[in-house]
């Protein structure tokens, strides 16, 4: 009994309670440094992160361009194009307006489309397309002949050839009776020579052949805007007279027309196709 009494107060006295408090203690202590430290590593790459993202997303924005590329008219001048743009060297993503720099793009005669695309967080690509050249007329300005170029929507894009352009390079033909007055860069033909352009823009795409067998157009106008159209044959010196409609189909039909015609030994001075029927004239004979 006695024995018991002592293992009792043995561990009941005050050293033994001492030595368990500290070593509760210690253990207590040592997962708090822990965390701390835990905490603060989290804490450093929270500010780290958050730095890297305020940088990328609120002040590269913000710095100027460090890459602006022009492309699809190499002809232009770059540095021409910047300014029409109205983007500098202290142009940021953030300043640029890609509306209002396609709007100022689209102002070029030469120009028919602009893209701008913004790269995020510092770049600018600008995609642009030129007129294509359907027909061409000549003019005299200071005293020189000097050719006038339309694209398909009779705008005036181009006065004056290229150093590397000669006529017979371009292979487009050549039309009189368009121009009523002395042309300038933008103007814009009336609606009813812009059909006839049009029509001409379909054939080059689809069959470029058949324009270039034709030498030159001319647009015969007639009253309440009407007209006719009379073409000239490159390798034949024949007229042919047709109404405001020109498509490839009718074309083909009246090359085919000469060649047969040619082919006779048929010495022919003009075709009239108004009626949708080929009637030709031989020295002053009308024929069916």
């Amino acid at each position: 009994m006695s024995d018991n009494n002592i293992f009792t107060e043995d561990i009941l006295s005050p050293e033994f309670l001492s030595d368990d408090i500290e070593t509760a203690a210690d253990e207590s202590a040592g997962p708090s440094l822990i965390e701390k430290a835990l905490k603060w590593i989290i804490i450093v790459i929270v500010v780290l992160i958050g730095g890297e993202l305020i940088l990328l997303l609120v002040v590269n924005p913000c710095l100027p361009l460090s890459r602006v590329e022009v492309t699809g008219m190499p002809e232009l001048d770059m540095a021409m194009v910047l300014k029409q743009a109205g983007i500098t060297r202290r142009s940021s993503y953030v300043s640029v307006n890609s509306r209002k720099v396609e709007a100022h793009l689209k102002a070029l005669s030469a120009v028919a489309s602009a893209k701008v695309i913004k790269g995020f967080p510092n770049s600018v690509r600008i995609v642009l397309e030129g007129r294509k050249a359907v027909a061409l007329s000549f003019v005299m300005l200071n005293g020189k002949v000097c050719p006038v170029f339309f694209d398909y929507r009779g705008v005036v894009f181009k006065i004056g050839y290229e150093v590397h352009e000669t006529a017979a390079s371009l292979s487009i033909p050549i039309i009189t009776g368009l121009l009523t007055e002395q042309p300038f860069l933008g103007m814009q033909l009336p609606f009813m020579s812009r059909t006839l352009l049009s029509d001409l823009a379909r054939i080059q795409e689809a069959a470029p052949e058949l324009l270039a067998a034709i030498s030159e157009i001319t647009v015969t106008r007639k009253a309440f805007d009407s007209y006719d159209v009379i073409l000239y044959p490159v390798h034949n010196p024949v007229r042919i007279r047709l109404g405001s409609e020109v498509n490839e189909s009718m074309l083909r039909y009246v090359l085919l027309v000469i060649d047969v015609c040619v082919a006779k030994g048929t010495k022919i001075e003009e075709i009239d196709f108004r009626t949708g029927t080929a009637s030709y004239t031989i020295k002053g004979a009308s024929s069916g």
